[in-house]
């Protein structure tokens, strides 16, 4: 069996949860997955930027890369589905991710690594396949797997693996949709206190311009105006600034150079930060 690393973006984030994908993942990979938590008041924004930057970080290798399985469990906010969100999967490069429907989250992709179609699985649909080709699979089990809330432990691990062993697994293909123009947001405040924004510096009117861009404080309840810099060395130390961070495609992020910008303008992620028309 090929040991593939495996990397799980879930807002399935306590440790009895963690244990369990971990140990099921390892048991069908025989490697222990990277399980990366994502909680906090907007795991959708969160794993937009994070699921973005894992698969641009296999980018700008100068060969061959080795396959990586990335799985994300992030379900819409909507409560649309009554037993949750079809799961799809799509490959970037050499690598399988597997995802929930997740349009909010699947949007950056569209916009910059040029994602426009997922393979939409159904859970019944692929576990009777399964246990009539080539998986050991009782009429039991098939239907514990296909009632249970808990699709993205009993059903995910194994869709991936079937995946990367290049079984048949039945799907339908899916257009998915553009992002719609929206308040520009916190996506995840780092371990600095750097607010990582969910748009590139670029399209930020005025970030060009020497006034700089008006920010709001919810910690002061006003906005404060902030200098645009090209890179964080060149905001002075101590004092905020907006310049293009280490995520995206040159996206931007709110800084204080030495300092935490999450605490002094009172933010979190899933803020809005400011309007695109400001």
């Amino acid at each position: 069996m090929t040991r593939l690393p495996v990397v799980a973006l879930t807002d399935c984030a306590d440790p009895n949860a963690l244990a369990r994908q971990s140990a099921r993942i390892a048991t069908l990979f025989g490697a222990t997955p990277t399980v990366l938590p994502l909680g906090g008041p907007d795991p959708e924004g969160a794993a937009a930027l994070t699921l973005l930057d894992l698969l641009r970080s296999t980018d700008l290798i100068g060969g061959p890369t080795q396959p990586v399985v990335v799985l994300v469990n992030i379900a819409p906010r909507d409560g649309h589905w009554p037993n949750g969100v079809p799961f799809c999967y799509f490959r970037h490069g050499d690598h399988l991710v597997i995802s929930t429907l997740n349009h909010r989250v699947l949007a950056p992709l569209v916009t910059y690594l040029g994602l426009t179609e997922v393979q939409v699985t159904d859970v019944r649909e692929v576990l009777e396949a399964a246990a009539a080709g080539w998986a050991e699979l009782a009429p039991a089990e098939v239907e514990e797997m296909v009632r249970t809330q808990f699709r993205s432990l009993w059903y995910v691990p194994l869709l991936a693996r079937w995946l990367a062993d290049g079984r048949p697994v039945p799907a339908r293909p899916a257009a998915v949709r553009e992002p719609a123009p929206q308040e520009v947001r916190v996506a995840v405040v780092d371990n600095f206190g750097n607010c990582k924004l969910d748009r590139p510096a670029a399209d930020l009117p005025g970030y060009d311009g020497a006034e700089g861009l008006s920010v709001h404080s919810r910690r002061e309840g006003r906005t404060v105006r902030v200098r645009c810099y090209d890179r964080l060395p060149d905001v002075p130390f101590g004092e905020p600034g907006i310049t293009v961070g280490s995520s995206g495609i040159g996206f931007a992020e709110l800084v204080v150079r030495g300092g935490s910008a999450a605490d002094l303008f009172g933010l979190r992620q899933g803020d809005q930060v400011f309007h695109l028309t400001s």
